[in-house]
């Protein structure tokens, strides 16, 4: 039987510019060449006959579900995304789009991107605006000290830089 789970809390709808065009990139990609090929490969895979063991079948059908699931989730997000293409009014307080550099306890030094959840890529600093670090840095202006509450321990760590670039999306 299987466990049922609540669902998850909706995601901030914000998103830069180059993050909501790399969206309709994506979904134009999936409709205009994924999903063709993969019912292309499917329909030979049906045509070679019993289905309940033809591997390449089964694999195929996987792997439209989880194209058609794709576009369903991006379809949807493009309809309720709201893009951000400026700075705040007040620079000096982290909003969305910042980029902020901190400092932690043992004085090592770090800097985080906060975009939308649509967005983010963690190996670069980009953090979601929905995430606990985000979260506890909205609104904190250079010099606050922030407390962090992550899974492990609460980490407070000092405001160094909060900086804006706002990108055009036709250079994205």
């Amino acid at each position: 039987m299987p466990r049922w789970r609540p669902p998850a809390p909706a995601s901030s709808p914000y998103i830069t510019a180059p993050g909501a065009e790399a969206l309709k990139r994506e979904l134009k990609e999936l409709w205009g060449k994924k999903r063709p090929e993969v019912v292309r490969a499917l329909s030979a895979a049906a045509a070679e006959g019993d289905r309940s063991e033809n591997a390449e079948y089964i694999y195929r059908k996987k792997q439209l579900g989880e194209i058609d699931r794709r576009i369903r989730y991006l379809g949807k997000r493009l309809e309720i995304i709201r893009i951000v293409d400026q700075a705040p009014a007040d620079p000096s307080k982290i909003r969305f789009g910042a980029w902020v550099t901190l400092r932690s306890a043992d004085g090592k030094q770090f800097s985080y991107r906060i975009v939308g959840a649509d967005e983010t890529r963690a190996r670069e600093g980009w953090i979601s605006i929905d995430s606990p670090v985000a979260r506890s840095l909205l609104g904190a202006a250079i010099g606050d000290q922030v407390k962090v509450a992550l899974p492990q321990a609460t980490r407070e760590l000092e405001v160094l830089e909060i900086t804006y670039e706002i990108e055009n999306p036709g250079q994205a």
